[in-house]
């Protein structure tokens, strides 16, 4: 049955021993389990549960007299704030779905994500306004002063959609599209649910937390943390970007509790001139790339709790959850704790295949690709049935992601198949390489990627960026990666320079192969 003509169902009579999962559901208990805890912080401006219960209804019916229909399709483009996280509530309230858009798009990527997906109405941060014209069914509002005072001159939504099928589509999420166009990847409220509550357990959340936005939520929906925190009554604190000093400053204030980040805003806080050990506790999940074991140690040096998961776009997020063995040696643990984990407790199950779609043995050594099914795996992508059905071949969702499988069940990520370099018929692991530069104490970021070769075919070269007042120089870094890894590992040549980078903190590959190849070496 398509998405269409599950919006289109009429509402099934209330069942006593079943209701669909959703989101919603939430902030239908936030609202009077916690009346009065402050929901959301957004600068000077807060709101109580039971105000914002009321102000997302508002917002709905805001949209309703904008035209938007139930199965309609409403966009956000904008920095993180109360009205992007309220859009999670507001939209799928009316029946509709929420498409959260990269800030970093351009124009045409915006233009094509509106038409793709059928947009009826764009929510717009000022600065990110396109100027020029939408699709004629598609209307821009932007976000400022006077819609905040519409939404709330605006009489509250008195019906709110009731969800009568858990597998509906409750937002959109495109892809980076660095390979070709952005794919929609679609959500549905069963797993937007489940992966919340995973989401609010693997992290430790309740009511008495503080989670500060320093994830994107256009980024998989925030990695499903705005409807993890409303479902446990927590307080949100939105700041528009990732500003270690304002990040740090609200650190030392003592009261936040919980943030989420990319390794490189990791580095980021680690670098800063205002970092300084936690007078408490500050749990900190990490995901969007695979964190090495050293800054892994440093954020615990300053006082974080690192939680690391594992997903993709298609996985609602964070899929796998790395769970700390007792029985982990002190010496190992770090490099335990950099591993992607396994299936949290909602998600469902996680393997890796060999090319003929058999699981690997798990002896933490024999690469193949990592795959999964369950309850947060997407619907599917939208209006590509091919590109759905290549990823769901035999049963499994395909993550394009090289990994191997320890004897505890846990996978660690080793590479993208597009990245793994096959140098002289052998497979270098750029995630291992990349760990060995780490490790170096002038070290701040390190990616490695393939050569063009006439000799090997390939060879792993590395770019590096340094901290602040260091003098490594290439030679240096080639041999302490001669220390902890195979010759054949090693990179070639070590270029410095800052990393490229993606919104959501993923360096770009593609332009550093690009860098790369443009002087190709011809070794013997």
């Amino acid at each position: 049955m398509s998405a269409a003509q599950r919006e289109d169902e009429r509402q099934p009579p209330v069942e006593p021993n079943f209701e669909p999962l959703t989101p919603l559901n939430f902030l239908e208990r936030a609202r009077r389990v916690h009346a009065d805890r402050i929901a959301v912080q957004d600068g000077e401006v807060s709101f109580t549960y039971a105000r914002w219960y009321e102000r997302a209804k508002r917002l709905g019916q805001f949209l309703l007299d904008q035209g938007v229909q139930r199965g309609d399709r409403v966009g956000v483009l904008a920095w993180n704030g109360e009205m992007s996280l309220l859009s999670h509530y507001a939209v799928p309230m009316i029946g509709a779905q929420l498409v959260q858009m990269n800030v970093r798009l351009s124009p045409d990527e915006i233009i094509y994500i509106v038409g793709h997906s059928s947009m009826r109405l764009l929510l717009s941060s000022p600065d990110l306004a396109l100027s020029g014209s939408l699709d004629e069914a598609c209307r821009q509002v932007i976000i400022d002063a006077d819609l905040d005072a519409a939404v709330a001159a605006t009489e509250p939504l008195a019906d709110p959609v009731r969800v009568s099928d858990e597998l509906s589509a409750i937002s959109i999420n495109y892809t980076s599209g660095t390979t070709g166009r952005p794919k929609g990847v679609v959500y549905h409220h069963r797993g937007a649910y489940l992966n919340a509550l995973a989401m609010a357990l693997d992290h430790g959340l309740d009511s008495s937390s503080t989670y500060l936005w320093t994830l994107p939520m256009f980024h998989c929906n925030g990695w499903c943390f705005p409807w993890a925190t409303i479902a446990v009554g927590a307080r949100n604190i939105a700041i528009p970007k990732v500003d270690p000093a304002v990040v740090w400053q609200l650190l030392s204030e003592g009261e936040v509790t919980h943030l989420c980040g990319a390794p490189t805003v990791l580095n980021m806080l680690a670098e800063s001139p205002d970092a300084r050990p936690l007078d408490q506790k500050v749990r900190l999940l990490t995901a969007g790339a695979a964190p090495t074991p050293t800054i892994i140690g440093r954020m615990e040096s300053l006082g974080f709790e690192v939680d690391h998961v594992y997903g993709l776009t298609e996985t609602y997020g964070p899929f796998t959850v790395n769970v700390e063995s007792p029985q982990v040696t002190p010496d190992q643990r770090l490099l335990q704790r950099s591993r992607q984990g396994d299936a949290n407790l909602t998600a469902g199950h996680v393997d890796v295949w060999d090319p003929e779609g058999r699981p690997v043995p798990a002896d933490g050594a024999t690469l193949g690709e990592i795959v999964m099914r369950g309850n947060v795996v997407m619907t599917e992508y939208l209006h590509d049935t091919e590109a759905t059905e290549k990823a769901f071949r035999d049963g499994w969702f395909h993550s394009g992601d090289l990994g191997v499988k320890y004897p505890n069940g846990q996978v660690e990520l080793r590479d993208r198949l597009k990245d793994l370099v096959i140098s002289g018929g052998e497979n270098i692991s750029t995630v291992e390489v990349e760990r060995a530069l780490a490790s170096h104490p002038d070290v701040l970021e390190a990616a490695v990627v393939a050569r063009r070769d006439d000799h090997w075919g390939e060879v792993p070269v590395a770019f590096v960026s340094l901290r602040e007042g260091s003098k490594a120089t290439g030679d240096d870094l080639i041999e302490h990666c001669r220390e902890h890894l195979a010759r054949f590992k090693c990179p070639r040549d070590v270029i410095f320079q800052e990393l490229p980078k993606s919104s959501t903190g993923k360096i770009l590959k593609t332009q550093l192969r690009n860098v790369a190849n443009a002087t190709p070496t011809s070794s013997s």
